[in-house]
C-alpha cells in the first residue's frame, strides 16, 4: 500500500524518498521507502533490529542517482512493528519480509546489500529465489564460518552474572537494567576507528527506538540459526557475490567474511583499519565498491588530447552565506587575468548561484543534484540561535552526498584544478580517500578550528577537540594533499586560542600549514572614496540618514530582521531623516516581514557592498563578509552574532575587534527600544578602523596560478 511522502522522518535528509508505505504479512507491518527510478534495483536490507534503515543514509542519495533503491525497517525497530516472541524474529521471517517488500514495490529482480546479521536473510532469499536476485553484497557479515572473538564467548546471553564488565553487558538481564549503557558500549565496539563520535551517537539513537525485550527476542532468534544449515544454503547461491570486511572489526572477526566468500565463491575485499559498520564510517569506499559491483561505470564518452587543450578549473563554493561567492568570483577574475584561456565551472547551490548567475558564470549542471546545506542550517536555527558546530555535525549525510556528486563530476570530466572554499565535504573525504585526488587542489577558509560554546559543557569541549584532532592528523598524514591552503586574512586574524587539551595553538599551527594572501573583499575600497557620487548613483539623497539592514544569504536571520523592523518607528522618531532599507536576501520572503510606513523591504540586491559603502549605518548579523565589507569602507555598523554560533562569536569577533570595527549587540537583551537608541547613537558616526588591504584576491590568485 504505497503512499506519497507527506512528512519527513527527521530533519534535513540528503535525499527524501519518492514513495513510502507499509506491507503487512501475518499481522506484522513492515515500513519501506523507495528512491529513484533507475533500470536496476538495489535493496538495502535490514540488519539486526538494534538499528533501522537509516543506517544506509550515506548510501541512499548516491546509489539513487544511478539505480532504484529500496530500503525497509526490519521488524523490531523503526516504523515497522515489534511483534512479541522469539519466533517472529527468525531469519526466515526477515527473508519473507524482503520478498513481500519486493512484491509491494514492483521489484522483479534486485541486487541485495546486507550488513552483519542481514547476511542470514539475504542468503536465504538469494538461494531460495535465484530468479529474484541478480547479485548480493555482504558487509561485515555475522556468520559462523570462523570462531568469534574470544572475549565475546565468555558469557551466556540469558545467564545472570555478578559482573557487568566488557562483554558481560551483552546480556538480557543487563539490558533490562542498563539498556542505554549497553548501546553505548556495543556501538563503541562497532566503531573501532578513531574519531567516530557521530556514528556512535547516531547508532545509539537508533538503538533507543526499540526496547530491551524486543532486542532480546531478536538475539535469541539469531542464536537458533544452525551453521550447518546455513552452509548448505550458501552453496545454493549462484549469483555474483561481493564480501567486504574490515580487519579491525571487533564484533565479527575478519575471518568470518573470508569464510563466507569462500563458501559462496564470491570476491573478498578487506578494508584495512575498518570496523564493523564501514558503510557509515567509510561511506565513500563502500559507495564506490557498491557502484562498481552493481552499476559498472560506462566508458568515457569524451577524450581530449592533452596538447593544446584549454586549462579548466572547478570551483566548489560553500553555500552558507554569500561571502564565499563574492570572494571566489573575485579570485576567479584575477585568475583569468593571469590565465586568459582558463575555463571555470562552478559546483554550487543557493544562495551562491544567485551571485554566479548575475555575473554570467558557468554553473555545472550537476549542481542541481547537490543536497541543500543552507536549508539544513535554517532548519537547525531557532530565534536568532544557531549552534553552528552541532548543526554541521548533523549535516553528515548531506556532506557525504555532495562529495559523491563532486566525485562523479571529476571522474567523468577532467579538470586541471580544484578549488574548495570551505567545501568541508571535499576536504574531509579527500583526506580520508587520498587516492581519489586527480588534480591540484586548493583549500580556502577564513577560520581554523572548531570551538565549544561556554554553555556546552565538557561534552562539547571534548567533541570540538576531537574534530580538531582528526583534522590535524589528516593534514599530518597527507601534508601535500592540499597543494595550496589559503587563509583568507592575515596571521593576526587567526583566533589565538587552542584546538583543545594537548593540541597545538590554533595560530601557530595555521602559520605552519597555510599561506596568508590577506582578506578578499571582492572590490577596491578606493573606488568608493567619493561617497557623495556613489550615493547619487544609487539614489540616496544627501540629507537622508541611510540605514541598511541585512543578514546575508541564508534564511537564518529572519528573526533579527523582524526585531530591527520593530525598532523602526522608535528609530524614526530619534532620527527624523532616517531611511531604513531591509534586504531580505534570496532565501527570506520579503512578504513575511512586518510593514511600517516609510520602511523599505527589498529581496536580493546585486552588489550589495556598494550600498553598504554608501550607507550611514548598517545593522547586520555577525558574519564575517558583511562585517569586513563595512570595515573596508569605514562604515559604522551594529552586529548581532547568532547565539551558539562559535565562528561569529569567536573567530569573527576576534577579527573585527582587531580592526576596531562595529558595535556588538545582544539579541537576547537588546529589544526594539535598545536597537532604536543604538541606531541613533551610531548612524553617521566617524569611525577609526584599521585599513583593509584590497589586494587579497590578486595574491590568492597568484598563489593558485602556480598550480596551473
Amino acid at each position: 500500500m504505497a503512499t506519497s511522502l507527506t512528512d519527513a522522518r527527521e530533519q534535513s535528509r540528503a535525499r527524501y524518498p519518492d514513495s513510502e508505505g507499509y506491507v503487512e504479512r501475518d499481522g506484522v507491518r513492515v515500513f519501506y521507502e523507495v528512491y529513484g527510478d533507475g533500470e536496476q534495483t538495489i535493496m538495502l536490507l535490514p540488519t539486526w533490529s538494534i538499528v533501522h534503515s537509516r543506517m544506509w543514509k550515506a548510501q541512499i542519495p548516491y546509489l539513487a542517482r544511478h539505480a532504484r533503491v529500496v530500503t525497509f525497517d526490519g521488524r523490531g525497530n523503526g516504523r515497522s512493528d515489534r511483534p512479541g516472541g522469539v519466533e517472529a524474529y527468525l531469519e526466515q521471517e526477515f527473508a519473507l519480509d524482503t520478498l513481500a517488500v519486493m512484491d509491494a514495490t514492483g521489484v522483479e529482480q534486485a541486487t541485495l546489500v546486507t550488513a552483519s546479521c542481514g547476511a542470514l536473510w539475504g542468503t536465504i532469499v538469494a538461494a531460495d529465489h535465484p530468479e529474484r536476485v541478480t547479485a548480493i553484497v555482504y558487509i561485515g557479515p555475522a556468520v559462523g564460518f570462523a570462531p568469534g572473538h574470544a572475549d565475546r564467548q565468555l558469557f551466556e546471553f540469558d545467564e545472570e552474572y555478578d559482573t557487568d564488565e566488557g562483554w558481560a553487558k551483552y546480556n538480557s538481564h543487563y539490558w533490562a537494567r542498563e539498556y542505554r549503557t549497553f548501546l553505548e558500549f556495543f556501538f563503541a565496539q562497532c566503531f573501532t576507528e578513531p574519531h567516530s563520535t557521530k556514528q556512535i551517537e547516531d547508532a545509539v539513537g537508533w538503538g533507543l527506538e526499540t526496547d530491551p525485550e524486543t532486542l532480546s527476542n531478536t538475539t535469541r532468534a539469531i542464536s537458533l540459526c544452525r551453521m550447518e544449515q546455513f552452509e548448505q544454503t550458501c552453496k545454493r547461491v549462484r549469483c555474483p557475490v561481493l564480501v567486504v570486511h574490515g580487519d579491525a572489526d571487533a564484533i565479527r572477526p575478519h575471518a568470518q567474511g573470508a569464510g563466507l566468500a569462500a563458501a559462496t565463491g564470491g570476491t573478498f575485499v578487506t578494508l584495512e583499519g575498518s570496523g564493523h559498520l564501514p558503510m557509515t564510517r567509510d561511506p565513500v569506499k563502500i559507495n564506490h565498491l557498491l557502484r562498481d559491483f552493481v552499476v559498472p561505470a560506462p566508458p568515457a564518452s569524451r577524450w581530449t588530447r592533452g596538447r593544446g587543450r584549454r586549462k579548466r578549473a572547478l570551483f566548489v563554493s560553500s553555500p552558507i552565506g554569500l561571502g564565499h561567492a563574492q570572494r571566489d568570483v573575485a579570485i576567479a577574475d584575477e585568475l583569468r587575468q593571469l590565465h586568459p584561456d582558463l575555463e571555470i565551472d562552478w559546483l554550487a547551490q543557493s544562495p551562491v548561484t544567485s551571485v554566479l548567475a548575475a555575473r554570467g558564470e558557468r554553473i555545472h549542471p550537476a549542481s542541481a543534484h547537490l543536497a541543500n546545506e543552507s536549508g539544513h542550517f535554517e532548519s537547525e536555527s531557532a530565534e536568532h540561535d544557531l549552534h553552528c558546530f552541532h548543526a554541521w555535525r548533523r549535516m553528515d549525510e548531506i556532506l557525504v552526498s555532495n562529495f559523491m556528486l563532486f566525485d562523479d563530476v571529476v571522474r567523468d570530466d577532467r579538470y586541471d584544478l580544484w578549488v574548495g572554499d570551505e567545501a568541508w565535504e571535499l576536504d574531509y573525504f579527500l583526506h580520508e580517500n587520498p587516492e581519489l585526488k586527480t588534480a591540484p587542489y586548493v583549500w580556502l577558509t577564513d577560520f581554523v578550528g572548531w570551538l565549544p560554546m561556554p554553555d556546552g559543557g565538557e561534552r562539547e569541549a571534548y567533541l570540538t577537540a576531537d574534530y580538531n584532532a582528526e583534522m590535524i592528523e589528516q593534514i599530518a598524514r597527507y601534508p601535500r594533499l592540499r597543494d595550496q591552503a589559503l587563509f583568507v586574512g592575515d596571521r593576526e586574524d587567526v583566533f589565538p586560542g587552542s584546538f583543545g587539551p594537548e593540541l597545538p595553538m590554533i595560530r601557530e599551527w595555521t602559520e605552519q600549514n597555510y599561506r596568508f594572501p590577506g582578506y578578499v573583499t571582492g572590490f577596491d575600497p578606493d573606488e568608493f572614496a567619493d561617497r557623495e557620487r556613489l550615493r547619487a548613483e544609487l539614489g540616496y539623497a544627501e540629507n537622508e540618514a541611510v540605514c541598511i539592514v541585512t543578514v546575508g544569504g541564508s534564511g537564518v536571520g529572519a528573526d533579527l530582521l523582524r526585531r530591527v523592523v520593530a525598532a523602526f518607528p522608535d528609530a524614526k522618531q530619534l532620527v527624523p531623516n532616517l531611511r531604513m532599507i531591509v534586504v531580505a536576501g534570496p532565501r527570506i520572503d520579503p512578504r513575511s516581514l512586518p510593514d511600517h510606513p516609510g520602511l523599505e523591504v527589498r529581496a536580493y540586491v546585486h552588489e550589495l557592498y556598494r550600498h553598504l559603502a554608501a550607507c550611514d549605518l548598517a545593522v547586520v548579523q555577525g558574519g564575517l563578509t558583511t562585517g569586513m565589507e563595512l570595515t573596508a569602507n569605514r562604515r559604522p555598523f551594529l552586529s548581532f552574532p547568532l547565539r551558539h554560533h562559535f565562528e561569529q562569536n569567536f573567530h569573527v569577533r576576534h577579527r573585527l575587534e582587531r580592526y576596531g570595527a562595529g558595535r556588538v549587540m545582544d539579541f537576547e537583551t537588546d529589544g526594539p527600544a535598545e536597537i532604536a537608541r543604538a541606531i541613533s547613537e551610531e548612524i553617521g558616526r566617524q569611525v577609526e578602523y584599521l585599513p583593509v588591504d584590497s589586494q587579497g584576491a590578486a595574491r590568492a590568485a597568484a598563489s593558485i596560478a602556480e598550480l596551473l
